[in-house]
């Protein structure tokens, strides 16, 4: 007889073994071990550590669910359940994200980009803005459409001219870079990392 668990891992959940009561089965401990993504559709019996950018679904096989039975619990390193921003990605946020992501990221450096729809500037720099998520991986990059339905958030940060580019550490501003200044937006990044 063969069963199969299905379980979801995100890029800061583990998933740890542990001994679920059957009344009429006798389970097993399960050994921990690190695995990588390749093992985990594996019938290996052990904790689960996974590390990956990105959101993914694996199957993990029992046999013969009556001699060997497992449970598994599945704990998020998170301490909250909110809206996220993922490491080496430029994550759209709204006036109801933008803080708690912002607060959620710590003593990390946040970029914001502000930008419109029609702005013909802003739309040369979403590229080079992405690349540099790509490239600065301590650092949580996010972008906010000033539109109307974000116009208070806009209007609270003191926006003037699209692209605005805002730098926060500790959920506080501390550099302003406006207008498709690439180079500007690398120095001032620069120097809020290694403040």
């Amino acid at each position: 007889m063969m069963s199969l668990i299905r379980f979801s891992i995100s890029p800061t959940t583990s998933v740890r073994s542990s001994p679920f009561s059957f009344p009429s089965l006798q389970l097993h401990p399960i050994v921990c071990s690190p695995v990588t993504k390749d093992s985990l559709s594996s019938s290996s019996s052990s904790s689960k550590l996974l590390n990956s950018s990105s959101t993914s679904s694996f199957s993990l096989s029992l046999k013969d669910v009556k001699r060997n039975c497992w449970a598994f619990r599945v704990r998020s390193s998170l301490d909250t359940v909110g809206p996220t921003a993922t490491v080496g990605q430029v994550t759209e946020v709204t006036k109801d994200t933008f803080w708690p992501i912002v607060k959620s990221a710590g003593d990390k450096t946040v970029v914001l980009d502000m930008y419109t729809q029609w702005c013909g500037p802003c739309k040369v720099m979403a590229p080079k803005f992405k690349d540099l998520s790509e490239n600065y991986l301590d650092v949580v990059f996010l972008k906010l459409d000033c539109n109307k339905d974000n116009k208070p958030l806009a209007k609270e940060l003191g926006i003037r001219v699209v692209p605005t580019f805002k730098i926060l550490k500790d959920s506080k501003i501390v550099r302003e870079v406006t207008g498709a200044k690439f180079d500007d937006l690398v120095v001032a990044i620069e120097g809020v990392r290694s403040s």
